[in-house]
Protein backbone atom coordinates (compact mmCIF):
# COMPACT_ATOMS: atom_id res chain seq x y z
CA UNK A 1 0.00 0.00 0.00
CA UNK A 2 1.35 3.78 -0.83
CA UNK A 3 2.13 5.48 2.12
CA UNK A 4 -0.91 8.30 1.09
CA UNK A 5 -2.92 5.25 1.33
CA UNK A 6 -1.82 3.97 4.54
CA UNK A 7 -2.53 7.24 6.25
CA UNK A 8 -5.61 7.82 5.00
CA UNK A 9 -6.62 4.51 6.24
CA UNK A 10 -5.03 5.50 9.95
CA UNK A 11 -7.49 8.55 9.65
CA UNK A 12 -10.56 7.08 8.83
CA UNK A 13 -9.99 4.58 11.33
CA UNK A 14 -9.64 7.50 14.00
CA UNK A 15 -12.82 9.32 11.91
CA UNK A 16 -16.36 9.01 14.01
CA UNK A 17 -18.39 6.26 12.21
CA UNK A 18 -20.98 9.06 10.40
CA UNK A 19 -18.13 11.46 8.62
CA UNK A 20 -18.56 11.05 5.29
CA UNK A 21 -14.97 9.77 5.49
CA UNK A 22 -12.89 11.84 2.62
CA UNK A 23 -8.84 11.51 3.23
CA UNK A 24 -9.03 15.75 2.65
CA UNK A 25 -6.70 18.51 2.33
CA UNK A 26 -6.40 21.79 1.32
CA UNK A 27 -6.09 21.78 -2.80
CA UNK A 28 -3.08 23.05 -4.47
CA UNK A 29 -4.09 26.32 -6.93
CA UNK A 30 -2.51 27.43 -10.04
CA UNK A 31 -3.08 30.77 -11.67
CA UNK A 32 -2.54 31.72 -15.65
CA UNK A 33 0.72 33.71 -15.18
CA UNK A 34 1.61 30.67 -13.03
CA UNK A 35 1.65 28.32 -15.64
CA UNK A 36 4.29 29.10 -18.14
CA UNK A 37 6.55 28.03 -20.49
CA UNK A 38 9.31 28.37 -17.93
CA UNK A 39 7.80 26.36 -15.43
CA UNK A 40 6.89 23.66 -17.70
CA UNK A 41 9.60 23.35 -20.29
CA UNK A 42 10.31 22.64 -23.73
CA UNK A 43 11.23 19.05 -23.05
CA UNK A 44 10.95 16.26 -20.59
CA UNK A 45 14.41 13.98 -20.38
CA UNK A 46 13.87 10.27 -22.50
CA UNK A 47 15.54 8.54 -19.04
CA UNK A 48 12.02 9.65 -17.19
CA UNK A 49 9.93 7.64 -19.06
CA UNK A 50 9.94 3.98 -18.74
CA UNK A 51 9.57 2.42 -22.61
CA UNK A 52 11.77 3.80 -24.83
CA UNK A 53 11.46 6.96 -26.62
CA UNK A 54 14.55 8.63 -28.17
CA UNK A 55 13.03 12.56 -26.81
CA UNK A 56 10.24 14.20 -25.79
CA UNK A 57 9.06 18.07 -26.88
CA UNK A 58 6.61 20.43 -25.20
CA UNK A 59 4.23 22.82 -26.42
CA UNK A 60 3.56 25.88 -24.12
CA UNK A 61 1.66 25.93 -21.92
CA UNK A 62 -2.65 27.31 -22.74
CA UNK A 63 -4.80 28.81 -20.35
CA UNK A 64 -8.82 28.21 -20.67
CA UNK A 65 -10.36 30.27 -18.34
CA UNK A 66 -13.75 29.40 -16.48
CA UNK A 67 -16.66 28.55 -17.77
CA UNK A 68 -20.30 27.67 -17.31
CA UNK A 69 -19.31 24.89 -18.63
CA UNK A 70 -15.82 23.74 -17.04
CA UNK A 71 -13.76 25.46 -14.25
CA UNK A 72 -10.26 27.05 -15.10
CA UNK A 73 -7.52 24.68 -16.25
CA UNK A 74 -4.30 25.07 -18.27
CA UNK A 75 -3.33 22.40 -21.45
CA UNK A 76 -0.18 20.96 -22.33
CA UNK A 77 0.84 19.16 -25.08
CA UNK A 78 3.87 17.08 -26.06
CA UNK A 79 5.54 14.74 -28.38
CA UNK A 80 7.62 11.68 -28.41
CA UNK A 81 9.71 10.89 -30.75
CA UNK A 82 10.15 6.86 -31.27
CA UNK A 83 13.36 5.02 -31.08
CA UNK A 84 12.57 3.96 -35.09
CA UNK A 85 12.90 6.73 -37.23
CA UNK A 86 10.13 5.18 -39.55
CA UNK A 87 7.56 4.81 -36.79
CA UNK A 88 5.33 7.68 -35.59
CA UNK A 89 5.11 9.88 -32.54
CA UNK A 90 3.12 9.97 -29.61
CA UNK A 91 1.13 12.86 -29.59
CA UNK A 92 -0.13 13.22 -26.02
CA UNK A 93 -1.70 16.01 -23.48
CA UNK A 94 -2.63 16.98 -19.98
CA UNK A 95 -5.23 19.04 -18.48
CA UNK A 96 -4.30 20.35 -15.40
CA UNK A 97 -7.33 22.14 -12.99
CA UNK A 98 -7.11 25.66 -11.52
CA UNK A 99 -7.95 24.19 -8.24
CA UNK A 100 -6.12 20.58 -7.70
CA UNK A 101 -7.57 17.87 -5.00
CA UNK A 102 -4.24 15.93 -5.80
CA UNK A 103 -5.91 13.40 -8.43
CA UNK A 104 -5.18 12.21 -11.48
CA UNK A 105 -7.00 10.12 -14.51
CA UNK A 106 -5.46 8.66 -17.55
CA UNK A 107 -8.13 8.24 -20.01
CA UNK A 108 -8.13 5.96 -22.71
CA UNK A 109 -8.49 5.91 -26.50
CA UNK A 110 -11.59 4.24 -28.50
CA UNK A 111 -11.29 2.00 -31.91
CA UNK A 112 -7.84 2.16 -33.23
CA UNK A 113 -7.04 5.09 -31.56
CA UNK A 114 -5.62 7.51 -33.66
CA UNK A 115 -6.19 10.74 -31.66
CA UNK A 116 -5.74 12.30 -28.35
CA UNK A 117 -9.06 11.44 -25.96
CA UNK A 118 -11.20 14.63 -25.09
CA UNK A 119 -9.28 15.16 -21.40
CA UNK A 120 -11.26 18.52 -20.76
CA UNK A 121 -14.01 16.94 -18.94
CA UNK A 122 -16.81 19.02 -16.20
CA UNK A 123 -17.17 15.45 -14.23
CA UNK A 124 -13.05 15.47 -13.66
CA UNK A 125 -12.33 18.46 -13.73
CA UNK A 126 -15.43 19.68 -11.01
CA UNK A 127 -13.42 16.82 -9.11
CA UNK A 128 -10.33 18.68 -8.99
CA UNK A 129 -8.95 15.83 -11.49
CA UNK A 130 -5.99 16.50 -13.82
CA UNK A 131 -6.43 14.16 -16.49
CA UNK A 132 -4.50 12.56 -19.78
CA UNK A 133 -4.09 10.57 -22.68
CA UNK A 134 -2.26 10.30 -26.07
CA UNK A 135 -2.90 9.03 -29.53
CA UNK A 136 -1.24 5.73 -28.61
CA UNK A 137 1.56 6.48 -31.11
CA UNK A 138 -0.49 7.18 -34.85
CA UNK A 139 -2.26 10.15 -35.82
CA UNK A 140 -5.68 9.55 -37.73
CA UNK A 141 -8.02 12.24 -39.07
CA UNK A 142 -11.65 10.26 -39.10
CA UNK A 143 -13.25 12.77 -40.38
CA UNK A 144 -11.10 13.12 -43.28
CA UNK A 145 -12.31 10.88 -46.04
CA UNK A 146 -9.20 9.88 -48.51
CA UNK A 147 -9.44 10.93 -51.99
CA UNK A 148 -8.02 8.03 -53.29
CA UNK A 149 -6.71 4.48 -52.33
CA UNK A 150 -3.00 5.57 -52.21
CA UNK A 151 -4.11 8.24 -49.51
CA UNK A 152 -6.28 5.54 -47.64
CA UNK A 153 -3.02 2.59 -47.65
CA UNK A 154 -0.70 6.44 -46.22
CA UNK A 155 -3.35 7.03 -43.68
CA UNK A 156 -3.26 3.10 -42.48
CA UNK A 157 0.21 2.52 -42.88
CA UNK A 158 1.23 2.23 -38.91
CA UNK A 159 -0.10 -0.42 -38.86
CA UNK A 160 2.94 -1.89 -40.19
CA UNK A 161 5.24 -0.96 -38.08
CA UNK A 162 6.12 -3.31 -35.05
CA UNK A 163 6.95 0.01 -32.82
CA UNK A 164 3.79 1.52 -33.36
CA UNK A 165 1.39 -1.88 -33.06
CA UNK A 166 3.80 -2.20 -29.17
CA UNK A 167 2.87 1.80 -28.74
CA UNK A 168 -0.81 0.81 -29.45
CA UNK A 169 -0.86 -2.15 -27.56
CA UNK A 170 0.54 -1.28 -24.06
CA UNK A 171 3.82 1.10 -24.11
CA UNK A 172 2.05 4.65 -25.21
CA UNK A 173 0.35 4.10 -21.81
CA UNK A 174 3.45 3.50 -19.86
CA UNK A 175 4.98 6.54 -21.84
CA UNK A 176 2.31 8.71 -21.60
CA UNK A 177 1.55 8.38 -17.19
CA UNK A 178 5.65 8.67 -16.79
CA UNK A 179 5.26 11.91 -19.40
CA UNK A 180 2.39 13.30 -17.08
CA UNK A 181 3.91 12.95 -13.86
CA UNK A 182 6.95 15.11 -14.50
CA UNK A 183 4.42 17.35 -15.79
CA UNK A 184 2.59 17.54 -12.73
CA UNK A 185 5.51 17.86 -10.32
CA UNK A 186 6.69 20.54 -11.96
CA UNK A 187 3.62 22.33 -12.37
CA UNK A 188 2.40 21.87 -8.50
CA UNK A 189 5.52 20.35 -7.00
CA UNK A 190 4.67 16.60 -6.25
CA UNK A 191 2.80 13.60 -8.02
CA UNK A 192 -0.95 12.95 -7.38
CA UNK A 193 -2.22 10.99 -4.34
CA UNK A 194 -4.43 9.11 -6.52
CA UNK A 195 -4.13 8.08 -9.56
CA UNK A 196 -6.58 6.06 -11.87
CA UNK A 197 -7.04 4.66 -15.68
CA UNK A 198 -10.04 5.32 -16.80
CA UNK A 199 -11.11 3.48 -20.07
CA UNK A 200 -14.10 2.04 -22.25
CA UNK A 201 -13.80 -0.75 -25.12
CA UNK A 202 -10.09 -0.13 -26.71
CA UNK A 203 -9.77 2.31 -23.18
CA UNK A 204 -11.38 -0.78 -21.68
CA UNK A 205 -9.09 -2.93 -22.70
CA UNK A 206 -5.30 -0.04 -22.01
CA UNK A 207 -7.18 0.08 -18.57
CA UNK A 208 -6.78 -4.05 -17.93
CA UNK A 209 -3.56 -3.42 -19.97
CA UNK A 210 -2.02 -1.54 -17.16
CA UNK A 211 -3.51 -3.23 -14.30
CA UNK A 212 -1.48 -6.84 -15.69
CA UNK A 213 1.53 -4.57 -16.90
CA UNK A 214 2.11 -1.30 -14.93
CA UNK A 215 0.57 -2.09 -11.45
CA UNK A 216 2.63 0.41 -9.50
CA UNK A 217 1.26 3.45 -11.38
CA UNK A 218 -2.93 3.18 -10.76
CA UNK A 219 -4.11 2.91 -7.54
CA UNK A 220 -7.69 2.84 -9.19
CA UNK A 221 -9.23 1.27 -12.46
CA UNK A 222 -12.36 1.47 -14.33
CA UNK A 223 -12.70 -0.70 -17.56
CA UNK A 224 -15.47 -0.71 -19.41
CA UNK A 225 -16.85 -3.12 -21.92
CA UNK A 226 -12.68 -3.89 -22.66
CA UNK A 227 -11.81 -5.58 -25.43
CA UNK A 228 -10.26 -8.33 -23.67
CA UNK A 229 -8.75 -9.78 -26.46
CA UNK A 230 -8.09 -7.75 -29.20
CA UNK A 231 -5.63 -10.27 -31.42
CA UNK A 232 -8.48 -12.53 -31.78
CA UNK A 233 -11.23 -10.12 -32.04
CA UNK A 234 -9.49 -8.30 -35.09
CA UNK A 235 -9.85 -11.34 -36.74
CA UNK A 236 -13.15 -12.99 -35.45
CA UNK A 237 -15.22 -11.04 -37.86
CA UNK A 238 -13.17 -12.23 -40.72
CA UNK A 239 -13.87 -16.11 -39.23
CA UNK A 240 -17.37 -15.74 -39.60
CA UNK A 241 -17.18 -14.51 -43.06
CA UNK A 242 -14.65 -17.16 -43.77
CA UNK A 243 -17.18 -19.60 -42.34
CA UNK A 244 -19.93 -18.19 -44.79
CA UNK A 245 -17.91 -18.59 -47.92
CA UNK A 246 -20.53 -20.80 -49.45
CA UNK A 247 -23.42 -19.23 -50.21
CA UNK A 248 -25.73 -21.89 -48.13
CA UNK A 249 -23.32 -20.63 -45.27
CA UNK A 250 -24.52 -17.07 -45.31
CA UNK A 251 -27.11 -16.08 -42.26
CA UNK A 252 -27.85 -12.56 -43.96
CA UNK A 253 -29.96 -10.15 -41.98
CA UNK A 254 -33.45 -10.76 -43.06
CA UNK A 255 -32.80 -13.74 -40.58
CA UNK A 256 -31.94 -11.69 -37.37
CA UNK A 257 -35.57 -11.65 -36.09
CA UNK A 258 -35.96 -15.03 -36.27
CA UNK A 259 -32.62 -15.11 -34.51
CA UNK A 260 -33.53 -12.93 -31.75
CA UNK A 261 -36.81 -14.73 -31.32
CA UNK A 262 -35.28 -17.89 -30.36
CA UNK A 263 -33.07 -16.77 -28.17
CA UNK A 264 -35.70 -15.14 -26.73
CA UNK A 265 -37.96 -18.25 -26.67
CA UNK A 266 -35.50 -20.32 -25.12
CA UNK A 267 -33.72 -17.76 -22.58
CA UNK A 268 -36.89 -15.06 -21.67
CA UNK A 269 -38.06 -16.67 -18.74
CA UNK A 270 -34.48 -18.73 -17.24
CA UNK A 271 -34.68 -15.49 -15.03
CA UNK A 272 -38.05 -16.23 -13.63
CA UNK A 273 -39.97 -13.74 -15.60
CA UNK A 274 -41.23 -12.98 -19.36
CA UNK A 275 -40.67 -9.77 -19.99
CA UNK A 276 -38.27 -9.92 -23.38
CA UNK A 277 -35.22 -9.35 -20.98
CA UNK A 278 -32.50 -12.10 -20.86
CA UNK A 279 -30.56 -11.94 -17.43
CA UNK A 280 -29.54 -15.03 -16.96
CA UNK A 281 -27.02 -14.55 -19.38
CA UNK A 282 -24.81 -17.87 -18.02
CA UNK A 283 -27.94 -20.07 -18.89
CA UNK A 284 -28.66 -18.46 -21.70
CA UNK A 285 -24.69 -19.09 -23.29
CA UNK A 286 -25.12 -22.18 -22.08
CA UNK A 287 -27.92 -23.55 -24.38
CA UNK A 288 -26.62 -22.04 -27.34
CA UNK A 289 -22.84 -22.34 -27.01
CA UNK A 290 -21.82 -26.10 -28.14
CA UNK A 291 -18.41 -26.12 -26.50
CA UNK A 292 -20.65 -26.72 -23.23
CA UNK A 293 -22.73 -29.52 -22.72
CA UNK A 294 -23.79 -32.39 -25.73
CA UNK A 295 -22.00 -30.69 -28.64
CA UNK A 296 -24.31 -32.92 -31.05
CA UNK A 297 -26.92 -31.44 -29.85
CA UNK A 298 -28.75 -28.55 -31.90
CA UNK A 299 -29.88 -25.58 -30.20
CA UNK A 300 -31.45 -24.20 -33.68
CA UNK A 301 -33.50 -27.11 -34.19
CA UNK A 302 -37.04 -25.22 -33.87
CA UNK A 303 -35.94 -23.23 -37.09
CA UNK A 304 -34.57 -26.21 -38.76
CA UNK A 305 -35.68 -26.10 -42.12
CA UNK A 306 -37.43 -29.08 -43.91
CA UNK A 307 -35.33 -30.70 -46.96
CA UNK A 308 -36.82 -29.17 -49.43
CA UNK A 309 -36.16 -25.76 -47.77
CA UNK A 310 -32.39 -25.91 -46.87
CA UNK A 311 -31.67 -26.64 -50.68
CA UNK A 312 -32.46 -22.73 -51.15
CA UNK A 313 -29.69 -20.93 -50.85
CA UNK A 314 -29.90 -17.08 -49.99
CA UNK A 315 -29.87 -15.05 -52.63
CA UNK A 316 -26.76 -12.88 -53.07
CA UNK A 317 -28.39 -9.54 -53.26
CA UNK A 318 -29.05 -10.57 -49.67
CA UNK A 319 -33.03 -9.74 -50.62
CA UNK A 320 -35.54 -12.15 -48.68
CA UNK A 321 -36.46 -15.16 -50.85
CA UNK A 322 -39.67 -15.57 -48.78
CA UNK A 323 -41.57 -12.74 -46.81
CA UNK A 324 -41.43 -15.27 -44.32
CA UNK A 325 -37.33 -14.92 -43.79
CA UNK A 326 -37.80 -11.98 -42.28
CA UNK A 327 -40.25 -12.75 -39.79
CA UNK A 328 -39.93 -14.72 -36.26
CA UNK A 329 -40.59 -17.78 -38.26
CA UNK A 330 -38.11 -18.04 -40.53
CA UNK A 331 -36.12 -21.33 -41.09
CA UNK A 332 -32.64 -21.73 -41.29
CA UNK A 333 -30.75 -24.41 -43.40
CA UNK A 334 -28.27 -26.70 -41.78
CA UNK A 335 -25.65 -24.64 -43.14
CA UNK A 336 -26.50 -21.47 -41.64
CA UNK A 337 -27.07 -23.56 -38.33
CA UNK A 338 -23.74 -24.32 -38.48
CA UNK A 339 -22.72 -20.19 -38.74
CA UNK A 340 -24.72 -19.32 -36.28
CA UNK A 341 -23.07 -22.22 -33.83
CA UNK A 342 -19.75 -20.80 -35.21
CA UNK A 343 -20.58 -16.60 -33.72
CA UNK A 344 -22.16 -18.35 -30.49
CA UNK A 345 -20.02 -20.84 -29.03
CA UNK A 346 -16.62 -20.38 -27.76
CA UNK A 347 -13.71 -20.89 -30.53
CA UNK A 348 -11.12 -22.92 -30.08
CA UNK A 349 -7.82 -21.66 -31.49
CA UNK A 350 -5.39 -23.40 -33.76
CA UNK A 351 -2.80 -22.45 -30.75
CA UNK A 352 -2.15 -21.15 -27.60
CA UNK A 353 -1.73 -17.15 -27.74
CA UNK A 354 -0.38 -15.04 -24.48
CA UNK A 355 -1.19 -16.46 -20.97
CA UNK A 356 -2.32 -19.78 -22.07
CA UNK A 357 -5.97 -18.50 -24.06
CA UNK A 358 -6.79 -21.65 -25.87
CA UNK A 359 -10.26 -20.42 -26.85
CA UNK A 360 -12.08 -16.94 -27.68
CA UNK A 361 -15.23 -16.83 -26.25
CA UNK A 362 -17.23 -15.17 -29.15
CA UNK A 363 -20.89 -13.86 -28.91
CA UNK A 364 -24.01 -14.27 -26.17
CA UNK A 365 -27.21 -14.98 -26.99
CA UNK A 366 -28.32 -11.13 -28.35
CA UNK A 367 -31.71 -9.31 -28.93
CA UNK A 368 -29.47 -7.88 -31.83
CA UNK A 369 -27.86 -10.69 -33.62
CA UNK A 370 -26.93 -8.29 -36.70
CA UNK A 371 -25.28 -5.71 -34.44
CA UNK A 372 -21.80 -4.54 -34.73
CA UNK A 373 -22.30 -6.03 -38.53
CA UNK A 374 -21.94 -9.36 -37.32
CA UNK A 375 -24.76 -10.34 -39.91
CA UNK A 376 -24.18 -8.92 -43.23
CA UNK A 377 -26.29 -7.66 -46.53
CA UNK A 378 -23.43 -8.63 -49.28
CA UNK A 379 -21.34 -11.13 -50.58
CA UNK A 380 -17.32 -9.90 -50.87
CA UNK A 381 -14.49 -11.02 -52.99
CA UNK A 382 -13.68 -14.12 -52.41
CA UNK A 383 -17.16 -15.59 -51.11
CA UNK A 384 -19.54 -17.75 -53.35
CA UNK A 385 -22.10 -15.66 -55.29
CA UNK A 386 -19.70 -12.72 -55.26
CA UNK A 387 -20.22 -10.54 -58.43
CA UNK A 388 -17.53 -9.56 -60.45
CA UNK A 389 -16.93 -5.72 -58.71
CA UNK A 390 -17.64 -7.09 -55.23
CA UNK A 391 -15.91 -5.56 -52.27
CA UNK A 392 -13.44 -6.46 -50.04
CA UNK A 393 -14.69 -7.28 -46.74
CA UNK A 394 -14.15 -4.78 -44.37
CA UNK A 395 -15.01 -4.27 -40.63
CA UNK A 396 -13.78 -2.59 -37.45
CA UNK A 397 -11.05 -5.13 -37.05
CA UNK A 398 -9.74 -5.72 -40.90
CA UNK A 399 -7.13 -3.19 -40.72
CA UNK A 400 -5.53 -5.31 -37.76
CA UNK A 401 -5.75 -8.32 -39.70
CA UNK A 402 -4.19 -7.16 -43.01
CA UNK A 403 -1.78 -4.67 -41.19
CA UNK A 404 -0.50 -6.11 -38.19
CA UNK A 405 -0.94 -9.68 -38.75
CA UNK A 406 -0.96 -10.01 -42.73
CA UNK A 407 1.55 -6.97 -43.35
CA UNK A 408 -0.19 -5.97 -46.36
CA UNK A 409 -2.72 -3.84 -46.38
CA UNK A 410 -3.90 -4.44 -50.16
CA UNK A 411 -4.67 -8.13 -48.46
CA UNK A 412 -8.45 -9.94 -48.44
CA UNK A 413 -8.70 -10.51 -44.95
CA UNK A 414 -10.30 -13.51 -45.92
CA UNK A 415 -7.62 -14.72 -47.18
CA UNK A 416 -5.96 -15.04 -43.55
CA UNK A 417 -4.78 -18.75 -42.97
CA UNK A 418 -3.92 -18.71 -39.21
CA UNK A 419 -1.09 -21.91 -39.69
CA UNK A 420 0.97 -19.62 -42.07
CA UNK A 421 0.57 -16.42 -39.60
CA UNK A 422 0.87 -18.32 -36.61
CA UNK A 423 4.13 -17.37 -35.34
CA UNK A 424 3.31 -13.46 -35.85
CA UNK A 425 -0.61 -13.88 -34.81
CA UNK A 426 1.18 -14.75 -31.09
CA UNK A 427 3.82 -12.20 -31.41
CA UNK A 428 0.56 -9.99 -31.58
CA UNK A 429 -0.84 -11.84 -28.92
CA UNK A 430 2.06 -10.88 -26.56
CA UNK A 431 1.93 -6.75 -27.49
CA UNK A 432 -2.10 -6.59 -27.67
CA UNK A 433 -4.21 -9.18 -25.62
CA UNK A 434 -4.84 -8.10 -22.16
CA UNK A 435 -5.42 -11.24 -21.16
CA UNK A 436 -3.46 -12.22 -17.86
CA UNK A 437 -5.60 -13.26 -14.99
CA UNK A 438 -2.71 -12.98 -12.62
CA UNK A 439 -3.25 -9.80 -10.68
CA UNK A 440 -1.74 -10.07 -7.84
CA UNK A 441 0.86 -7.29 -8.03
CA UNK A 442 -1.95 -4.68 -8.93
CA UNK A 443 -4.20 -6.12 -5.69
CA UNK A 444 -0.77 -6.39 -3.69
CA UNK A 445 -0.08 -2.44 -3.92
CA UNK A 446 -4.08 -1.81 -2.75
CA UNK A 447 -5.60 -1.37 -6.30
CA UNK A 448 -9.12 -1.32 -6.81
CA UNK A 449 -10.25 -2.08 -9.88
CA UNK A 450 -14.20 -2.36 -11.35
CA UNK A 451 -15.14 -3.88 -14.80
CA UNK A 452 -18.23 -3.95 -16.28
CA UNK A 453 -19.77 -5.25 -19.57
CA UNK A 454 -22.74 -5.74 -21.32
CA UNK A 455 -24.50 -9.02 -22.97
CA UNK A 456 -25.76 -7.47 -25.85
CA UNK A 457 -22.31 -6.32 -26.95
CA UNK A 458 -22.11 -7.21 -30.37
CA UNK A 459 -18.94 -5.11 -31.31
CA UNK A 460 -16.53 -6.62 -27.88
CA UNK A 461 -16.75 -10.33 -27.03
CA UNK A 462 -19.29 -10.54 -24.11
CA UNK A 463 -17.71 -14.03 -24.35
CA UNK A 464 -14.42 -13.27 -23.84
CA UNK A 465 -14.74 -10.67 -21.44
CA UNK A 466 -16.99 -13.22 -19.05
CA UNK A 467 -14.17 -15.85 -19.91
CA UNK A 468 -11.44 -13.25 -18.49
CA UNK A 469 -13.53 -12.69 -15.01
CA UNK A 470 -13.56 -16.30 -14.93
CA UNK A 471 -10.02 -16.79 -15.42
CA UNK A 472 -9.11 -14.16 -12.95
CA UNK A 473 -11.23 -15.71 -10.05
CA UNK A 474 -9.77 -19.20 -10.91
CA UNK A 475 -6.25 -18.11 -10.74
CA UNK A 476 -6.62 -15.78 -7.43
CA UNK A 477 -9.93 -17.14 -5.91
CA UNK A 478 -13.34 -15.46 -5.26
CA UNK A 479 -12.70 -13.87 -1.86
CA UNK A 480 -9.31 -12.49 -2.79
CA UNK A 481 -11.16 -11.08 -5.85
CA UNK A 482 -13.61 -9.54 -4.32
CA UNK A 483 -11.00 -7.80 -2.06
CA UNK A 484 -10.10 -5.35 -4.99
CA UNK A 485 -12.19 -5.98 -7.92
CA UNK A 486 -15.57 -5.96 -8.92
CA UNK A 487 -16.65 -7.74 -12.32
CA UNK A 488 -20.26 -6.18 -13.05
CA UNK A 489 -22.50 -7.82 -15.73
CA UNK A 490 -25.46 -5.41 -17.64
CA UNK A 491 -28.00 -8.10 -18.99
CA UNK A 492 -29.06 -7.00 -22.39
CA UNK A 493 -26.90 -3.96 -22.58
CA UNK A 494 -24.89 -3.26 -25.91
CA UNK A 495 -21.69 -1.72 -26.31
CA UNK A 496 -22.23 1.98 -24.86
CA UNK A 497 -24.28 -0.44 -21.95
CA UNK A 498 -27.35 0.86 -23.04
CA UNK A 499 -30.30 -1.56 -24.11
CA UNK A 500 -33.85 -2.14 -24.59
CA UNK A 501 -36.46 -4.96 -24.15
CA UNK A 502 -37.21 -7.37 -26.83
CA UNK A 503 -41.08 -6.55 -28.37
CA UNK A 504 -41.86 -9.89 -27.87
CA UNK A 505 -41.39 -12.14 -24.47
CA UNK A 506 -40.62 -15.66 -25.05
CA UNK A 507 -43.85 -16.80 -25.54
CA UNK A 508 -44.27 -14.96 -28.57
CA UNK A 509 -47.02 -12.22 -27.01
CA UNK A 510 -46.09 -8.67 -27.79
CA UNK A 511 -44.74 -6.45 -24.53
CA UNK A 512 -44.40 -2.80 -24.16
CA UNK A 513 -40.52 -2.18 -24.98
CA UNK A 514 -38.78 -0.15 -22.39
CA UNK A 515 -35.36 0.54 -21.55
CA UNK A 516 -32.81 -1.48 -19.44
CA UNK A 517 -31.80 0.43 -15.96
CA UNK A 518 -28.41 0.67 -16.88
CA UNK A 519 -27.15 4.28 -14.99
CA UNK A 520 -25.39 4.21 -11.76
CA UNK A 521 -22.16 6.51 -10.31
CA UNK A 522 -19.06 4.43 -11.38
CA UNK A 523 -16.48 6.80 -11.05
CA UNK A 524 -17.73 8.17 -7.64
CA UNK A 525 -17.91 4.46 -6.29
CA UNK A 526 -14.67 3.66 -7.10
CA UNK A 527 -13.32 7.05 -6.01
CA UNK A 528 -14.82 6.13 -2.95
CA UNK A 529 -13.44 2.39 -2.91
CA UNK A 530 -9.73 4.12 -3.22
CA UNK A 531 -9.31 7.27 -1.38
CA UNK A 532 -12.26 6.04 1.49
CA UNK A 533 -11.80 2.56 1.63
CA UNK A 534 -15.42 1.79 1.34
CA UNK A 535 -15.83 -1.50 -1.13
CA UNK A 536 -18.92 -1.06 -2.64
CA UNK A 537 -21.13 -3.90 -2.55
CA UNK A 538 -21.06 -6.65 -4.89
CA UNK A 539 -24.72 -5.70 -6.08
CA UNK A 540 -25.38 -2.02 -7.41
CA UNK A 541 -28.67 -0.57 -7.73
CA UNK A 542 -29.14 0.35 -11.72
CA UNK A 543 -31.49 2.76 -13.05
CA UNK A 544 -33.56 3.77 -16.41
CA UNK A 545 -36.87 5.13 -17.46
CA UNK A 546 -38.26 5.22 -14.04
CA UNK A 547 -37.17 1.19 -13.41
CA UNK A 548 -34.71 -0.34 -11.40
CA UNK A 549 -32.62 -3.51 -11.61
CA UNK A 550 -29.60 -5.11 -9.17
CA UNK A 551 -26.80 -5.29 -11.05
CA UNK A 552 -24.95 -8.34 -9.97
CA UNK A 553 -21.27 -9.43 -9.96
CA UNK A 554 -20.06 -12.31 -12.32
CA UNK A 555 -21.57 -14.85 -12.54
CA UNK A 556 -24.53 -14.11 -10.39
CA UNK A 557 -27.89 -12.72 -12.46
CA UNK A 558 -31.07 -10.56 -11.34
CA UNK A 559 -33.70 -13.45 -10.76
CA UNK A 560 -37.20 -12.34 -10.77
CA UNK A 561 -38.92 -13.42 -7.04
CA UNK A 562 -42.40 -11.23 -7.02
CA UNK A 563 -43.30 -7.95 -7.14
CA UNK A 564 -43.87 -5.05 -9.73
CA UNK A 565 -40.95 -5.97 -12.38
CA UNK A 566 -40.06 -2.52 -12.95
CA UNK A 567 -38.02 -2.37 -9.09
CA UNK A 568 -35.43 -3.70 -7.90
CA UNK A 569 -36.84 -5.00 -4.54
CA UNK A 570 -38.26 -7.84 -6.99
CA UNK A 571 -35.19 -9.00 -8.07
CA UNK A 572 -32.40 -11.26 -6.29
CA UNK A 573 -28.81 -11.84 -7.29
CA UNK A 574 -28.63 -14.89 -8.02
CA UNK A 575 -26.00 -17.51 -9.29
CA UNK A 576 -27.00 -19.68 -12.43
Amino acid sequence: MKPALFLCAIILLLEAPASSGACTEPTKDITASEVTAGLVGTTIPSDAIGEPVSAVSLAPPRWVEASTELPAHAIIDGSMAPVDPKAKPIHFRIVVPASWTRRAAQLGGGGFNGSIPQLAIAEYLRRGFATYGSDSGHQTDYSHRPASHAEALALQDWALNDEVARNFGYMQMKKTHDAAMVLLERIYGERPRFNYYIGNSQGGREALTVAQRYPADYDGILATVPVVNLSTLMLAPSLVRVRETRLAAWVPPAKATAIAQEFMRQADGLDGLMDGVINNYMAARARFDLSQGDPSRNPWAALQASPAAAEAQPHPSGAAEHPADAAAQATLSPEQVGTLNFIYSRHTLPFPLANGVSRFGMWLPSTDPAGGGMLVQQRFKGQEGASGNAPVFASIGSLGVTGFMMRDLEANPLDFDEQRFAARRRLLSEWLDSTNPDLSRFHARGGKLLAIVGTNDMIASPGAQLDYFQAVIDTMGRERVDSFARFWVLPQTGHGLSGRSHSLTGEGKPTPVFEIPSSFDRLGLLIDWVENLRAPDKTQIVTAGGRSLPLASYPNYPHYIGGPPEKASSYRSTSP
